[in-house]
């Protein structure tokens, strides 16, 4: 658990980070570069683990295509959300809805033997920061939001035909696909744990091979990042801290907490996300948000002290099968 809280605040950084960077530099070249580095990253610190999983057959295979697909779609539609809903909202709404997102993916995709129902605690809980979430998203971001080189901001809209509402209406969708992507890539290492494979080599598989298929983009993409020093350092930082670095601590984390549970502690990104986008970035939070971010705060407080799951459980057969 406490992998995936450290996890959580790696991850609350990136939109300040992103915010630091040249319009020149589009959401999608800043996804694709720190998704591929760091992405790549994971998969050599354990090679051997994750050739067992890429070796696994198709038994593997049918956890590892989702999951690599959900790892591409994962950082293009979080950056661009930002890009255009601003940091705050974005971040809310890509991982707020993680939660909802997983839970749904447990209930329909998990053999029926083992389909867990949710209890009332995390019901509960999860519920409380939704709400926080949602109060976030609609009162979060009282400016403009800044654009980060993507299609267009709001600022744009008279040269492009797309109106600042609309932007921003497209930025929240981009950030509920980003939310589905998390849960998913989330849910298949889980499956991944649940064949048998370790933690370490089931994530290390899923951005390995995601990380390969965001090389075109890159290459499409990603020129403007080497033109300044300070885009260079800010994407090095975000592939080294957020994605390489948080994701091990988050791949340890699964060992031991289903992905519903760990979706829902991860809040705590959405709440650090938007306190760094008032203090650094100059984004507003009216009163309503800031009580939103008392909901999260407390759903997830209510999540990591809760007792943990009974032995036979999936989190506990995680505990078993893997070695990270």
């Amino acid at each position: 658990m406490i992998g995936i809280v450290l996890a959580a605040l790696l991850w609350g950084t990136t939109g300040t980070a992103a915010s630091l960077l040249p319009e020149s530099v589009s959401p999608l070249a800043t996804g694709a570069a720190t998704m591929c580095v760091g992405g790549l990253l994971l998969a050599l610190t354990a090679p051997r683990q994750a050739a067992a999983v890429l070796r696994g057959g198709g038994a593997s295979w049918r956890w590892i295509v989702p999951g690599a697909l959900a790892v591409v779609a994962y950082p293009l539609a979080f950056y661009s959300s930002m890009s255009l809903a601003g940091v705050a909202v974005g971040n809310v709404v890509s991982l707020g809805t993680a939660p909802l997102f997983a839970a749904l993916l447990e209930r329909l995709l998990d053999p029926a033997a083992r389909r867990r129902r949710l209890d009332r605690r995390w019901a509960a809980s999860a519920g409380a920061a939704v709400a926080g979430v949602a109060l976030l998203a609609a009162f979060g971001h009282d400016e403009q939001p800044r654009d980060f080189g993507f299609v267009a901001g709001p600022g744009q809209a008279a040269a492009t035909g797309l109106q600042p509402t609309s932007t921003f209406l497209v930025g929240v969708a981009l950030g509920l696909l980003a939310g589905l992507a998390y849960a998913t890539y989330t849910y298949t290492a889980g499956r991944l744990l649940d064949l048998g494979h370790t933690a370490r080599g089931s994530m290390a598989a899923q951005f390995g091979v995601g990380a390969v298929l965001l090389v075109p983009v890159l290459l499409l993409t990603g020129a403007p990042i080497v033109q300044t020093g300070s885009s260079v350092g800010v994407h090095v930082y975000l592939a080294l801290g957020p994605m390489f670095v948080a994701y091990l601590l988050f791949g340890a984390g699964l060992r031991t907490v289903p992905s519903s549970r760990a979706t829902t502690v991860t809040l705590l990104e959405p709440v650090v996300a938007p306190l760094l986008a008032v203090l650094v970035v100059g984004e507003r939070l009216a009163p309503p948000g800031w009580l939103g971010l008392a909901l999260v705060l407390a759903g997830v407080a209510a999540v990591v002290t809760s007792r943990p799951s009974p032995p036979g459980s999936a989190a506990s057969r995680r505990a078993v099968v893997s070695d990270a």
